[in-house]
Order: structure tokens, then sequence, then C-alpha cells
């Protein structure tokens, strides 16, 4: 049996990736499943793989726990598909958005087609470059519950006194100095009324 050797790369982190070799007949739930295990990220969320051209286009898509409008549509299932039903070219492509919700998306790249070795058990990952980033489930900050949380109804004081000056105080000050320019402006400006 033939074995495929695919280079699966996150597309915002280029220099993390992980080799997973898959047997031809596998599925493509198991390429999910074993993307899941090098990444440790749950692999039962909304996730779809694109067949791709070398651009990066999405072509047919194969999806796990599809919209019911994708369902209606007739999409494809990922535990119904083998891998070789869409291997044509020796470095096939397939795009991969990882949880719709909150999606990471990544390059599933062919890289070689190798035969099968006793003794080991697939799917095998076989090189494992970086570490994945942070889940994405807690890379982002939570959602809304809908519950007000009881830190909301906090009443917020400021203190008025900054930088340990009081502001009354400050105040005071100026007003003493203008009620005394005051007057003495108040008599020059008399005098340059009567001039005009």
């Amino acid at each position: 049996m033939a074995i495929y050797r695919f280079r699966v790369t996150f597309e915002d982190y280029e220099d993390i990736y992980r080799e997973i070799d898959m047997p031809s007949k596998g599925t493509f739930l198991e390429l999910h499943e074993a993307i899941h295990s090098s990444t440790g990220y749950k692999a039962d969320v909304s996730s779809s793989f694109y067949v791709s051209n070398d651009q990066w286009k999405k072509g047919t898509e194969i999806a796990l726990l599809p919209s019911s409008r994708k369902a209606d549509a007739g999409v494809l299932l990922m535990e119904t598909i083998r891998l070789s039903k869409f291997i044509d070219d020796p470095h096939q492509k397939f795009y991969y958005i990882y949880n719709f919700d909150r999606p990471y998306d990544f390059h599933v790249e062919l890289v070689k087609i190798l035969k099968e070795e006793d003794g080991k058990v697939y799917p095998l990952v076989s090189r494992v470059v970086g570490d994945a980033p942070k889940n994405a489930s807690a890379a982002n900050f939570p959602l809304s519950t809908g519950i007000d949380d009881e830190d909301d109804d906090e009443e917020v004081t400021t203190d008025e006194t900054e930088y340990g000056v009081d502001d009354e105080e400050e105040f005071d000050m100026f007003d003493d100095e203008e009620s005394e320019s005051g007057e003495e402006s108040e008599q020059k400006s008399s005098g340059y009324e009567d001039e005009f």
C-alpha cells in the first residue's frame, strides 16, 4: 500500500509545520485527526479540506460537521472520502480550515509517496517543527455569555486628588491671584476706555 507524506503548515506561521504519513486508503477524517493529535487542538469542531491548485485556490470541499446549508447542498464528508480519490498530482495541495468559529488556516501538501514499512502504525506524525500556536479557542478573548458579570455592577470611584494636589486648593490659589490682578486690570482698562 502507498503511504502519502503530507506537510501541514500553518498559513500564518510558515516556520511551524508537521509531516504526517497517511495510508492512501485513509480518509480525510483520519488526516484531520492526525493533524490535531500533533497540535493538541480538539478535533471535534466544524472544519473543511478544499482540493487546491498551486496558488491555494479552494476547489471541492470535504467537510466535517457541515452546516445544514452545506449538508443540504450535498457537501462531501471527511469520514466517507478516501485520500486517494483526490490525489491527482505528486504534489497535490489541500487548503484546510480548522474550526470555522475561530479559524486557523493550513496548507496541506503531498511531499512524498512512500512504501508502507512493516512495524509502523499509520497515520504517523513523522516530523514536528515548531510549537503549535496557542489553541484557537483560548487565543481570543472569551465570547460574551449573555449573563452580566458581577464585576460590571461595581461602582467606579475616582480620587479627586491627583498627584498629591487637591483641585480645590489649586483653584483657590488662582482665585486669589485673579482677584488681585482683576482690580488692577479694572483700573488700567478704565483709563484706556477713556482714550478711545
